[in-house]
């Protein structure tokens, strides 16, 4: 095996070294891929149609007060964990940005319907939110009209 260098030797090592390390990340992306693939399109069916050309969108601050704080903080929890698997995603199998896209929606941080608008109007995840709510009989999402102005 003159022919393989010796630091390949050396990586194959360290690979193998942390093989308990590797087990985990992929179990934890297949975990997160099958959460993704079950709650992603539920979110996407549940959105009402109108929901980025509204000028204020329903909020958890409608409830009652004792549920608010709980509810902000498990919604942002799990919108973390979708972002979080959607950006592991994009380099290991599964929808990663549609996920990390779902995730932002979920999440309540200031610059959040800029960030969303911004997202949305990128074509194949429009056409990936969309085809999801055709199979359910869901009209399209609105998109409010874009300006001129620079988003700042």
């Amino acid at each position: 095996m003159d022919w393989i260098p010796e630091e390949w030797f050396t990586a194959l090592e360290w690979l193998q070294e942390r093989e308990t390390l590797f087990v985990w990340i992929g179990g934890f992306s297949l975990g997160i891929l099958i959460i993704s693939a079950v709650t992603v399109p539920v979110i996407i069916r549940r959105l009402p149609s109108d929901y980025f050309v509204r000028k204020s969108a329903r909020d958890v601050s409608d409830g009652h007060p004792l549920l608010r704080l709980p509810f902000l903080f498990i919604r942002n929890f799990v919108g973390g964990l979708l972002v979080t698997g959607g950006i592991i995603m994009l380099v290991t199998p599964g929808q990663g940005l549609l996920t990390a896209v779902v995730g932002l929606l979920l999440m309540d941080f200031p610059g959040k319907r800029r960030l969303e608008i911004c997202l949305i109007r990128f074509g194949p995840l429009n056409r990936a939110i969309n085809w999801i709510r055709r199979r359910d009989n869901r009209p399209p999402l609105e998109l409010p009209e874009s300006s001129s102005k620079n988003p700042s």
